[in-house]
């Protein structure tokens, strides 16, 4: 994995771990479109999608309201060709992946989220 990676996965995990909206968010392009089975739950859409930053800094800003004791470790960092998976596990032990896209500009433009059962 490139070291560009390496210290996004790095940055991405400690942005999550401090609660710190802005700089989970700088990660993201405009643009971005993330879906995810606890998008699906929280908005009561079935198709779990969240478009644009504007609706991902609100729904991530619920997110961390909701759980002030959220926590991640990173498992797995796994690189493609313009994307990313990362594989962690929550501090109450759920285990996660979110593949994620890149744009020409190095930001999250797509996201899959998954969680184990």
């Amino acid at each position: 994995m490139s070291t560009d990676r390496e210290a996004f996965a790095q940055d991405w995990i400690e942005a999550w771990n401090a609660h710190d909206l802005e700089r989970i968010l700088s990660h993201y392009a405009e643009d971005v479109v993330l879906t995810s089975p606890i998008a699906a739950r929280r908005l009561g859409d079935p198709r779990g999608t969240v478009r644009g930053k504007a609706a991902l800094r609100d729904y991530f800003a619920a997110g961390l309201a909701a759980r002030p004791d959220l926590r991640f470790a990173l498992r797995r960092a796994h690189h493609g060709v313009g994307s990313l998976c990362l594989a962690y596990e929550t501090g109450d032990g759920r285990r996660a992946a979110e593949l994620m896209e890149f744009n020409d500009a190095g930001e999250v433009s797509r996201v899959v989220a998954t969680y184990a059962s």
